[in-house]
């Protein structure tokens, strides 16, 4: 359910137009696992209440790739139908927020200790791309992408570390594709991949609103050198359907005057 956490951050977990796509042909039918991995998350009616998601927590980075030891950072991460997010990561060094608003994204780095020294720039098309793909999985709960133009893909049965599971392909684009692993007897997500070999587990579980949320999640991105950056976040809160203003989301002006 919560896809890359790379494409969240800066994640940071590109839909080409495909929200606009007008789908001629008939939707192929959703694989028999999607109905069941609902089932295993919470009920129709639950799931279909949540407009939105809030969480708060911590990543540890375990293996930076390059040997070096890297400080706790404070995550924030807000998703809201149908295409707003905001993650904020804050370090002893900066405060990263990247963010999407429809068709708009943007990130600002801010020193900490000086509100005066910050960056922003807004995100080009394929970053956007990404997010509104990223948003998608995050409040979707697997079901719906042949709606905005997307296709799940059944690819049939797969063995995962020993568990027996069915592999779903969720197509948004053709340099878009998350995997996900259900297990065949529960429907429960035993593993998830992106297109270039990222990987992300779930452990633990928070119910909020008769839904099932992971506790952790670790993500191992490959990086352009060749070698993997790993890391994990824990979750402290997660809120469902909590108001928000629109200017969470909405590019911030570049002068106050």
């Amino acid at each position: 359910m919560f896809s890359s956490l790379i494409s969240r951050f800066s994640l940071v977990w590109k839909v080409s137009g495909v929200a606009l796509a007008l789908v001629s042909a008939a939707p192929a039918a959703e694989p028999a696992i999607i109905t069941k991995a609902r089932a295993f998350v919470g009920t129709e009616s639950a799931l279909e209440a949540v407009k939105s998601i809030h969480y708060t927590g911590t990543l540890v980075v375990v293996d930076g790739g390059d040997g070096t030891a890297q400080p706790p950072v404070a995550m924030d991460l807000f998703f809201h139908k149908p295409y707003q997010q905001r993650v904020e990561a804050t370090s002893p060094k900066r405060i990263e927020v990247t963010a999407l608003d429809g068709y708009d994204g943007w990130q600002r780095l801010q020193d900490p200790a000086d509100p005066t020294k910050w960056q922003q720039s807004l995100l080009g098309s394929e970053q956007i791309k990404r997010l509104r793909a990223n948003t998608w999985e995050n409040l979707s709960f697997f079901r719906g992408l042949d709606q905005i133009g997307g296709r799940t893909e059944d690819q049939g049965p797969a063995t995962f570390e020993g568990v027996a599971c069915q592999k779903i392909a969720f197509i948004h684009a053709p340099a878009i594709i998350f995997y996900r692993y259900f297990e065949l007897a529960t429907g429960r997500l035993v593993y998830s991949e992106t297109e270039n070999g990222s990987g992300i587990r779930e452990q633990g579980e928070v119910r909020v609103n008769g839904v099932r949320f992971p506790k952790t999640m670790t993500n191992s991105t490959k990086l352009p050198n060749g070698q993997t950056r790993t890391y994990t976040v824990t979750f402290d809160k997660i809120t469902v359907n909590e108001p928000s203003a629109p200017s969470r989301f909405a590019v911030p002006p570049l002068s106050t005057k």
